[in-house]
């Protein structure tokens, strides 16, 4: 597993920080019922309501593993979670209202549609309700009033994924943009074209229709034959990739963001060649554990500054130390 540069210091400092403030958590917490790994017991402070509001759309596998990092939080800290999504902006808002209404004791929301999201998380936070954000529109982070913003800068990551395609000998790119609108998608296949030396033309698929992303792509490879790389921003959008390579009688790379046991399942075949892990399980887990560590000890992770879980590329090499933690859900 390879970290640029620019997040490596970070990572480093997350991963003390993680081990700090889960001695008693781990992924087996929901199963015992004593608490998390190594038998510790949940903390013994009051009892608190926390809500994570995301813009998943259905099936989304990736959401999965930051729900089982934020359970896992939950059952350590003694805290009641509680989880909505919606993938429209105006729904999404709709559901942090909801949770103001029900006055929680702190919200975790994405960003991915902030226009549409800004103004009630500021109303959550003006109610005394404290916020983090996660995964998507950290650069909003700060202007909402969260606590912190937790997940990984999304133009370093198109950078790095630039730059490895630049190693690997690629010249023409096509960045397959799976919900319009989303400014993290969008800085992703940003950051791709300010580092990649050949051309990226970007494809809008609806992501919510597996079959016709899978036809869009293949359309793009059987009339674009020079294409030699395929980048898609989500774990299940690559084995869409592989079936489209195939049926349209492409040589291109697939490669991705994202992380799941398929991914690395076809790393390990060499059907996709790299993928981008932004450790989604740390995103729910540490946004669960700052908001508790923020009412019962006033602590804010990061002192107030964006905690970068990513990027990390990893490849077939890795996958030896990766089919394990995907096939229980918590990479």
């Amino acid at each position: 597993m390879r970290t640029p540069r620019t997040a490596a210091v970070l990572l480093a400092a997350l991963a003390l920080a993680a081990a700090g403030c889960s001695g008693s958590g781990g992924k087996d917490a929901e199963e015992k019922p004593d608490g998390g790994k190594g038998g510790g017991k949940p903390a013994t402070t009051e009892r608190l309501k926390i809500a994570m509001v995301t813009h998943s759309g259905e099936g989304d596998t990736f959401w999965d593993i930051v729900q089982r990092g934020a359970k896992d939080a939950a059952a350590k800290d003694n805290v009641e979670f509680l989880y909505a999504a919606n993938k429209e902006g105006k729904e999404q808002a709709q559901l942090v209202q909801t949770y103001i209404d029900q006055d929680v004791d702190g919200i975790v929301v994405t960003l991915a549609k902030p226009e549409a999201v800004k103004d009630v998380v500021k109303k959550a936070v003006a109610a005394g309700i404290p916020v983090v954000t996660i995964n998507s529109g950290g650069q909003f982070s700060q202007e909402v009033g969260a606590l912190s913003h937790i997940g990984q800068d999304e133009s370093v990551a198109g950078e790095a994924v630039g730059e490895e395609l630049n190693a690997r000998g690629k010249k023409k790119a096509v960045c397959v943009i799976h919900e319009q609108g989303n400014v993290s998608l969008e800085d992703r296949c940003a950051g791709v074209k300010k580092t990649f030396k050949g051309t990226v033309e970007n494809l809008n698929v609806d992501g919510t229709n597996m079959p016709a992303t899978t036809s869009s792509i293949e359309a793009k490879l059987q009339s674009g034959k020079d294409i030699d790389a395929v980048v898609t921003l989500g774990a299940p959008f690559a084995a869409a990739s592989v079936q489209a390579r195939q049926t349209a009688g492409s040589s291109a790379e697939i490669d991705t963001f994202d992380l799941n046991a398929e991914v690395v399942k076809r790393l390990k075949a060499k059907e996709v060649g790299f993928a981008v892990d932004q450790q989604p399980y740390l995103q729910g887990y540490l946004a669960i554990d700052e908001l508790w560590l923020n009412k019962t000890n006033g602590n804010v992770i990061g002192g107030g500054k964006p905690v970068l879980t990513g990027p990390a590329l990893v490849t077939e090499k890795d996958v030896p130390a990766l089919e394990k933690l995907t096939a229980d859900g918590t990479r």
